[in-house]
């Protein structure tokens, strides 16, 4: 098994986040041999309608017109960037122009040629004030076939590298989470990155709750040790595998609580994580539920890199 990718998309788009973006992807890409594309979207004309005084033959020529300008430029952004990932020490296998809707496109194309990891950057910022509705990074982590790296920087506005100081593994338990531990642990391995791993523990509804006045705290009362030991039960199998595939964990974190996405990022911040590791459990194309999991809540608003590893879809075809 090879966790890490052996052919990489890194989709950009001419932000001031696309060069950390490309930066990123050519030191990924160096580090584990991949095979490394690179695509921007340009958008398509929206056909404009013609008026009393514009004839449809003029309208259409308006709008080629215009689809050429907007072709023109995005080739150029496609040629800065190409350029900004060989200046990084990275070598391009091929680049590549689409034209559509940004996230459809980015996501088939990585299907079309079979990669195993997007590189994506994320313009969003952080915690309550990102907005909901999702944006491109949002919606190919969504409809992705494969695992999607979205790069952000730091939140002091630091360069964040895919080589941070600290990785953070958030286990479930899951196959997908075993997945995602597998890649944690190679990357760890051959960067030599300290590894850390979080394991968050739900509150079932039927567990009594109580606020407490003096400091507005929610309290869990009763079955409360019989809910810490099913979470580290969790979290030591989730260390065996770990351990089981050669890794090392630096430090073990539990967290019980009903919200897991914020309790992964609240350890994040507190360790000062460069990188989130994490499954998905949801099915890539038209096929996955609109409606955000966990690993898209802590993309929209975590404050580092985060990493959401999924199992090829083509194995379950």
């Amino acid at each position: 098994m090879n966790p890490l990718p052996t052919k990489i998309l890194l989709a950009t788009d001419g932000s001031e986040e696309a060069t950390l973006v490309a930066q990123t992807a050519a030191e990924l890409a160096a580090k584990s041999g991949s095979e490394l594309h690179i695509v921007h979207v340009s958008p398509r004309v929206v056909p404009h309608y013609p008026g009393y005084y514009m004839g449809p033959e003029v309208a259409e020529h308006a709008q080629q017109k215009e689809q050429e300008h907007l072709d023109r430029e995005a080739q150029r952004l496609l040629d800065t960037q190409v350029e900004q990932v060989r200046a990084a020490g990275g070598s391009m296998a091929q680049a590549h122009l689409r034209i559509g809707r940004s996230a459809e496109e980015i996501v088939a194309l990585a299907e079309e040629l079979g990669v195993e990891l997007i590189v994506i950057g994320s313009r969003g910022r952080g915690g309550v004030r990102r907005a909901v509705m999702g944006s491109v990074s949002d919606s190919v982590v969504r409809h992705a076939h494969c695992s999607v790296l979205v790069v952000r920087k730091g939140k002091r506005e630091e360069v964040v590298s895919i080589l941070p100081a600290k990785i953070l593994l958030a286990s479930d338990g899951s196959a997908e989470a075993n997945l995602a531990a597998y890649t944690a642990v190679d990357l760890a391995d051959k960067t030599n990155l300290e590894l850390h791993i979080v394991y968050v523990q739900s509150i079932p509804l039927s567990v009594p709750l109580s606020i407490d006045p003096d400091s507005d705290e929610i309290a869990i009362s009763g079955a409360t040790e019989d809910i810490r030991q099913e979470a580290q039960w969790f979290l030591n199998a989730a260390l065996k595998q770990v351990k089981a595939i050669d890794g090392t964990i630096a430090r073990a974190h539990l967290r019980i609580g009903d919200k897991p996405d914020q309790q992964i990022i609240t350890v994040a911040e507190e360790i000062g994580a460069g990188l989130i590791v994490l499954g998905s459990r949801g099915m890539g194309g038209v096929r996955r539920a609109l409606l955000g999991s966990v690993s898209d809540s802590v993309v929209r608003h975590a404050h580092c890199p985060v990493l959401v590893v999924r199992k090829e879809e083509r194995e379950k075809r």
